[in-house]
């Protein structure tokens, strides 16, 4: 056995059909008097609803979360914490949700109960990704990790299919690149492929019968493992190339993983033989990079960032802000192979292993 390292990062998981009736009492374990509930505007009755459950001890409800997590609506929320008298967060949706409630944390360190509604994976994570200027920076920090993260199936029931399809491939980005991960060990790479297996199986069900609880159960599992994945190990050249594109051409988060996670892998492949031919046989394809361009397409996703709203323009400044800061990856960085990454991406085509 190789040695290694693993790092368990703390967190209660409470996982199950109708756990967010839990709510009100880890509020109170927690000795919490005055929660803010955050969400999006497109979530706003939810979280008034969720605040309703904590009678007493709501201190109102945040609605400004978005994607990215913009620095000036965090100090907008920051306000409403310090007028309120805030001692808790209570995060209900998806990752812009979740980010916002994380970005309070880092400068409060007030603790927080995420329930995800979609697959992001981002409440297992002490990374925190912040936008200012149209540039998207990544840290971590511990101060950033939830107490507490209440996975509830019901919750996503009504995620639309074709979203459910895109932010679960978004946490399969997380497993994939866990696998080939600097500091991978045998542990985390066990729980990747667990869940890159439970979401491959799950999406396309889920996009056929939107209401098909075991599918739905399955991926949200999925998407736990993905995010504790996310949290315990460095990533590569798949998410530094997502947080440049969407932190520079404000795309959607979760759509640009899946467009952009095929071609990473097959940039990576030839440095990663092990790797991809696993991943092949989990996704049943000889071919993992192409399969999971395949998967994409069969849970009906855009597969061009032409068709998100990036410029032709954006190729060669997405590839000069990629290479700005050196960062670790299997295969090394080369400008001419990553510019073509980004230019395949951009038209949509399969992708394509570049040779190394």
């Amino acid at each position: 056995m190789t040695p290694f390292t693993y790092n368990a990062n703390p967190a209660r998981v409470i996982f199950g059909f109708g756990t967010l009736e839990q709510l009100p009492a880890e509020v109170e374990r927690l000795g919490l008097q005055r929660v803010l509930v955050l969400a999006t505007p497109q979530q706003e009755a939810d979280a008034q609803a969720t605040a309703s459950r904590l009678g007493a001890r709501s201190a109102g409800v945040f609605a400004g979360a978005t994607m990215h997590t913009p620095v000036h609506v965090t100090d907008e929320a920051m306000r409403v914490v310090a007028e309120r008298h805030v001692d808790g967060l209570v995060a209900v949706g998806g990752g812009s949700t979740t980010g916002l409630a994380k970005a309070i944390a880092l400068r409060t360190d007030l603790p927080q109960i995420v329930a995800p509604t979609t697959y992001a994976g981002s409440e297992m994570t002490p990374i925190l990704g912040e936008t200012r200027d149209g540039a998207k920076v990544t840290q971590s920090s511990p101060k950033v990790l939830p107490e507490v993260v209440i996975y509830d199936v019901d919750l996503t029931l009504t995620l639309p299919p074709a979203l459910s399809g895109t932010s679960g491939i978004n946490a399969i980005a997380h497993a994939v690149e866990a696998l080939y991960a600097r500091d991978r060990n045998p542990v985390i790479s066990l729980m990747a492929k667990e869940a890159i297996r439970a979401l491959a199986r799950a999406l396309p069900i889920i996009v056929e019968s939107p209401q098909d609880r075991e599918a739905r159960s399955d991926a949200l599992y999925g998407a736990w493992l993905c995010g504790t994945c996310l949290g315990a190990v460095g990533m590569s050249i798949h998410h530094k190339l997502c947080h440049t594109l969407g932190g520079s051409f404000d795309l959607p988060h979760a759509e640009t993983h899946t467009v952009v996670l095929p071609h990473a892998l097959a940039y990576n492949a030839p440095n990663i033989p092990g790797v991809v031919d696993e991943l092949a046989g989990i996704l049943g394809t000889h071919d993992a990079a192409r399969g999971l361009y395949d998967l994409a397409g069969r849970v009906g996703a855009r597969r061009a960032l032409k068709d998100l709203g990036m410029p032709e323009s954006g190729i060669d400044e997405a590839t000069d802000r990629a290479l700005s800061n050196p960062y670790w990856n299997p295969r090394p960085l080369e400008r001419e192979a990553i510019r073509e990454l980004i230019a395949r991406a951009y038209v949509g085509d399969p992708p394509d292993s570049i040779a190394a």
